[in-house]
């Protein structure tokens, strides 16, 4: 059984996701959001990054292409290398910030595998920690977050460097 965990930037999504409209990436592509609720660390020519919502970890970041596109094989070139080189700036970013041991880098397509946003496809730049699969996840099937989303948004922010 799944035993409840303080997540406090989880409310205001979980009680008006309902009334969001749109895709998220194209919301905080168009600049939709207020600036204290938008998970924007990035935004590039034919791209961005934000910070995941329901990161798998601290610093989970989400690269996707700023037009609306469902389809890995429907990427322009441009979009693709951005996309990639976004990858690196923030795992850069992250390195700088947090000093993690490794990451993941991967594409959820399709619901089967995991995604969450099926008709914008986008890349997981995830940071991984020596023991951060410890035994919570496994005892008491909970994700401990050492901070709060919006301080990692904040401080992932100020370590971006564009390559």
């Amino acid at each position: 059984m799944t035993k409840p965990l303080w997540a406090p930037w989880r409310l205001e999504y979980v009680q008006h996701a309902d009334e969001l409209e749109g895709c998220v990436f194209c919301v905080e592509a168009a600049g939709e959001l207020p600036a204290d609720s938008s998970m924007l660390i990035h935004r590039g020519e034919d791209a961005l990054v934000l910070l995941n919502k329901f990161p798998y970890s601290s610093g989970h970041l989400m690269a996707a292409p700023i037009r609306h596109v469902g389809a890995l094989g429907d990427l322009t070139d441009a979009e693709a290398l951005e996309l990639h080189r976004l990858s690196v700036a923030g795992m850069d970013a992250l390195d700088r910030t947090y000093g993690p041991d490794g990451f993941n880098l991967g594409w959820n397509l399709g619901q089967i595998a995991g995604a969450g946003i099926l008709d914008h496809v986008h890349i997981h730049v995830v940071p991984r920690w020596s023991g951060d699969t410890n035994f919570m996840p496994v005892l008491a099937d909970v994700k401990v977050l050492p901070e709060h989303l919006l301080a990692t948004r904040d401080r992932l922010r100020e370590a971006w460097v564009t390559r």
